[in-house]
């Protein structure tokens, strides 16, 4: 069921318009995105550089391990946002699943159970064969379209650089309107600014596909959300027109509330004792006014349970190691949306 508030709504702090009260029912729906590390099944795909998580394997990867970080990723999972909504998240993009089978046993793991998780996923040609996708509440969510962009990238001898598709979903949250694009960046492997142009790139896709979603809706309401491996202040962000603060509605931009999270010293993920906001929920303005779906709030989810207690990596992610499996070297990152309820009249 939906988790309804009845609510005295105002339309003010925003935008700093005059205040305009009016009785609705409502909606809240958590939105969130989870590097998942690594989700992989046992099984040796021939057709991708797997081979570390098979029983054999380096990380010697067995149907034991593989149950332990099921039921850890769907425990973080099931609590989300779960503080205000009661239920775990009705979007979430997740990165780093090896296909769509491991992604379905996570979806259907009993801890979900009350999340009726349906799934979209595409094969990437990433060399790892890591992917992202895209759960979703069939419930609160109505999926009317599923595209993959591939990103074409080449290296300084011109050859393929394969990495991970961007996944963009279309459909209705209650009965609003919505646009999702699942990212997961090239990585800072071999250097952070030898590989800057990968990022660049990536970012440029996605502009591509914000801007053809511009092109056939006026006002869409748009959520970028992934693993960005650049933070908010990046060059690769700024590229999309992304802003910290609020600004008046007469301009096409998107709000990235990881900004004051980077400021405060937050972050997703650490490296070196830095911490770093890699993951990240970035909003177009129209999903800032007092029309249609509206963001209300966004958090980085890191209680004590998902950092290292002791040692070296003390509040660090806690991460599967060769020893030991644990939740994931990220933490997801959610925000909470409003939206008018959907009558049943």
């Amino acid at each position: 069921m939906h988790q309804y508030f009845t609510l005295i709504y105002f339309m003010f702090l925003i935008l700093g318009q005059s205040v305009i009260a009016q009785r609705k029912t409502y909606q809240i729906s958590t939105v969130a995105f989870y590097n998942l590390e690594n989700l992989f099944d046992t099984l040796d795909d021939p057709n991708i550089f797997d081979d570390e998580y098979t029983p054999n394997g380096r990380k010697c990867w067995n149907s034991e391990k593989l149950r332990y970080k099921l039921d850890n990723l769907s425990t973080v999972i099931s609590k989300i946002g779960a503080q205000k909504t009661y239920k775990p998240p009705a979007i979430l993009g997740v990165s780093e699943v090896e296909n769509l089978a491991i992604i379905q046993q996570l979806a259907n793991h009993p801890n979900l159970a009350n999340a009726n998780y349906e799934v979209i996923h595409f094969n990437s040609p990433d060399r790892r064969g890591i992917d992202v996708a895209f759960l979703y509440d069939r419930n609160r969510f109505t999926v009317i379209e599923a595209q993959k962009h591939e990103l074409l990238l080449k290296d300084v001898l011109n050859k393929r650089v394969y990495t991970r598709d961007q996944l963009c979903v279309f459909g209705l949250l209650g009965k609003e309107p919505l646009y999702c694009i699942v990212n997961h960046w090239p990585s800072r492997r071999g250097g952070t600014k030898k590989s800057n142009y990968k990022r660049m790139e990536a970012s440029n896709l996605t502009k591509k596909v914000i801007d053809s979603i511009y092109t056939i809706t006026k006002e869409p309401n748009i959520i970028v959300m992934g693993d960005f491996n650049d933070g908010p202040f990046n060059k690769s962000l700024k590229n999309l027109g992304t802003q910290g603060k609020i600004k008046e509605y007469n301009s096409r931009y998107f709000f990235n509330p990881m900004e004051q999270k980077k400021k405060k010293g937050e972050g997703t993920l650490a490296y070196r004792d830095q911490w770093n906001v890699f993951d990240q929920l970035i909003f177009s303005n129209t999903m800032l006014d007092s029309i249609g779906v509206q963001l209300y709030q966004t958090h980085i989810y890191n209680p004590k349970y998902l950092m290292e207690s002791k040692g070296k990596y003390k509040g660090y992610p806690k991460r599967s190691t060769t020893k030991s499996v644990g939740y994931s070297d990220h933490f997801p990152v959610y925000s909470y949306l409003i939206n008018e309820c959907v009558s049943d009249d």
